[in-house]
């Protein structure tokens, strides 16, 4: 039973949003718990309900009903490009110490109707975003950024192995020639296999 339930009971007082909750709970299983405070509230008020949204906002806290966010799976390799790097990591996703292993991908965000794109890069050794960028679309800049940013912090980079999958953005030469001046191992998923690339994968699943 939840708390607010328990103690509308408890002090034996009428819960005046009874209907309500309900009403609710209904709107937020039919769209598979898809819906926030706002949806919910606009479907009640097109049904006819006059409540305000803060309130829609507290009885959904207090139900423990919150909207799930789901990913969006963002896939930058574009056509038969070949293969530039070979899958040297072979998902041994261990590392000894830090900067020795890093994993990178780029995935899509969506907020209030509008794309986003991340591009980070995760440390195999402890799970730590070594650095990110952020940008309005998936273009070359942001992946070059988010790597020099990378190797600004730690410019030890020597025997350092970077993973990614085959997308457009780590085969460009621009990209690579980055790599090769900081003296830094690229490796690639084979195509079509995420699992190659499994820590990124659960982070920005996460």
């Amino acid at each position: 039973m939840k708390r607010a339930t328990y103690y509308y009971h408890v002090k034996d007082r009428p819960d005046k949003y009874y209907t309500t909750r309900k009403q609710i709970h209904h709107i937020f299983s039919q769209h598979k718990e898809r819906y926030g405070y706002r949806r919910v509230w606009l479907t009640l008020r097109a049904n006819g309900e006059v409540i305000n949204k803060k309130v829609v906002a507290r009885l959904m806290q207090e139900e423990g009903l919150k909207a799930k966010q789901r990913r969006v799976h963002y896939r930058s390799y574009k056509g038969n490009v070949g293969k530039v790097a070979p899958n040297i990591l072979d998902r041994q996703f261990f590392a000894e110490k830090p900067n020795q292993k890093w994993s990178t991908d780029v995935t899509q965000v969506d907020i209030k109707g509008k794309k986003c794109y991340l591009s980070p890069i995760l440390d195999m050794w402890n799970g730590e975003i070594i650095s990110y960028c952020i940008s309005d679309s998936p273009n070359l800049k942001m992946v070059t950024t988010m790597l020099k940013r990378a190797c600004q912090k730690y410019p030890d980079t020597e025997q350092l192995i970077l993973h990614s999958d085959q997308g457009w953005h780590y085969q460009h030469r621009t990209y690579q020639d980055l790599l090769k001046r900081h003296h830094i191992t690229q490796s690639m998923s084979r195509k079509g296999n995420c699992l190659d690339n499994a820590m990124m994968e659960n982070f920005l699943g996460l």
